[in-house]
């Protein structure tokens, strides 16, 4: 769920973030880490370009907890490894609250906002800023076989005093009682715009998952980037991620 240039790494948080979503999602959903627990997702991103200069590694590990039932706090941290240059390290910290919360059949609202420390991230991808919020808005079928997220939100660079507005919608289906598919476009006012296609796998239904991603710049943005030496971020992606969602910690 997820754009201001800002270093090497911070351009495709998930972004999400979550601006980063539940992995693999950038776009994120109106939902909240389960009441009086915690949840960890971890995961890899490696980032392709023709040019090597810009090819990198991300590693991300963001836990999050909600102890009083209706607010999310979620630390974050992401060391980038590019291919060339020195390695660099970020700090996020967000909150995140519900207005309305989520049932078949129905919508619910919310409101995120963080900040990035150290930020060395080029948050293309990502949707980061110095400082960012959102709205995640989601609405879940009947069945509950398929959910769509929607986002808005807006993104600041201190440094720069740049504002962007962001904005991201993706569906997440359910294959089976083990599998989840996930679609989502996502961009910003300055003109990126990216897709991304993942699978997520329950090793361990409602407590343990595996997933995998693959994204790229979106139409016409793919030869712009490549034309400016990818400015904003590489030119495709491919991402490892792992999640641990225990019911109950506190």
């Amino acid at each position: 769920m997820k754009i201001i240039y800002i270093g090497p790494l911070l351009w495709l948080l998930g972004s999400g973030g979550s601006a980063h979503g539940a992995r693999p999602f950038v776009t994120d959903d109106a939902r909240l880490t389960t009441a009086g627990s915690c949840q960890l997702e971890s995961w890899t991103r490696l980032n392709r370009a023709s040019k090597p200069s810009a090819r990198s590694e991300e590693l991300w590990a963001f836990p999050a907890c909600n102890p009083s039932g209706n607010f999310e706090v979620t630390l974050g941290t992401a060391l980038g490894r590019p291919l060339q240059g020195p390695q660099s390290k970020d700090y996020v910290v967000q909150a995140k609250t519900l207005f309305r919360t989520l049932s078949p059949g129905n919508w619910a609202l919310g409101l995120a906002a963080g900040k990035v420390f150290h930020p060395e991230i080029n948050p293309g991808p990502n949707q980061f800023g110095n400082s960012y919020f959102y709205l995640p808005w989601s609405y879940a079928s009947e069945d509950e076989r398929w959910v769509m997220h929607v986002n808005l939100g807006g993104l600041r660079d201190q440094a720069s005093k740049n504002n962007r507005l962001t904005w991201g919608s993706g569906v997440e289906w359910k294959i089976n009682e083990r599998w989840l598919g996930i679609s989502e476009l996502f961009g910003d006012t300055s003109g990126g715009r990216y897709w991304q296609l993942g699978l997520r796998y329950s090793i361990i239904p409602d407590l343990l998952q595996v997933d995998s991603s693959l994204g790229r710049p979106f139409g016409a943005a793919t030869t712009d980037l490549q034309s400016l030496a990818l400015p904003y971020g590489p030119s495709r992606w491919i991402s490892f991620g792992l999640r641990f969602t225990p019911a109950s910690i506190f």
